[in-house]
């Protein structure tokens, strides 16, 4: 059995008033991949930007491979360590790059931080070969390219400093179905050949059902249910759960319907 590559226990995290995460609890394997599905304002995105790093929980633990990262950084050294550990995607690859770096450039830069030792010009090349980018993407301004092709640069990039889990935070939401189709399935090969730990971030229960092992539905900061992904969209135990699935547009769907059962479960 894989041993955990992700521990989260108890993770709380408040603005003022409104308590945002709330004892959030669960675990991914080595190797594996996650999704967290839930509405805006469920908490998942909160949840991961503290397993990121990139805010601090209340209360509760975060271990990546046995190491706890709960704690605040110790320095330069400490945070090169924690990126190299986690990675994130977020949803626009355009704010994530910079207009003025040409693309190969900017994985350049991001090899000398971690590798300074590295060939950069041999590892560039294999990095955009791994995404399927080539020599003409390394010489463009990210603005010369294609949304997918953009995104494809940032997985690229979270490639680079060879983590051992990458975060997607609704990383393919703002694509087109069939760029959508080509990215998550490099995202399958990526992890296939690398043995990186995906989790998932994402309204989309059809994303969730592509490309996660196992599924953590979140509602009001907490966790409502989890378990294998077929098990859990297939035969849903929690009304919310049955809500979400329901939820999605099909022929015969009626929205009137959807707003009397959130009422209910209200």
């Amino acid at each position: 059995m894989a041993e955990d590559l992700l521990a989260v226990s108890g993770l709380r995290r408040s603005y003022g008033a409104v308590t945002a995460v709330d004892d959030v609890s669960f675990t991914l394997a080595e190797g594996g991949s996650l999704g967290i599905v839930g509405e805006s304002g469920s908490g998942k995105t909160t949840t991961a930007r503290i397993i990121a790093g990139l805010e601090r929980a209340d209360a509760g633990r975060v271990e990546v491979a046995g190491r706890d990262r709960s704690a605040r950084s110790r320095g330069r050294a400490d945070r090169l360590r924690r990126a190299r550990e986690v990675q994130m995607v977020f949803q626009d690859p355009f704010l994530s790059l910079d207009p003025r770096v040409p693309i190969g450039a900017a994985l350049r830069e991001t090899l000398r931080l971690h590798f300074p030792r590295t060939d950069p010009a041999l590892r560039v090349a294999e990095l955009l070969d791994e995404v399927g980018l080539g020599g003409r993407e390394a010489a463009a301004l990210p603005r010369h390219l294609s949304g997918g092709q953009r995104q494809r640069v940032v997985i690229a990039r979270a490639l680079a400093v060879r983590p051992r889990l990458i975060v997607f935070d609704e990383a393919v939401a703002a694509l087109d179905v069939s760029v959508q189709a080509q990215i998550l399935g490099l995202l399958a090969g990526i992890r296939a050949e690398t043995g990186i730990g995906f989790l998932f971030i994402t309204h989309d229960l059809g994303v969730v059902r592509s490309v996660a092992d196992e599924i953590v539905v979140m509602r009001r900061g907490a966790v409502v249910e989890r378990g294998p992904t077929e098990s859990v969209l297939g035969a849903p135990g929690h009304p919310y759960t049955r809500l979400l699935l329901d939820s999605v547009p099909r022929p015969g769907w009626d929205p009137r319907r959807i707003a009397e059962a959130r009422r209910c479960l209200d």
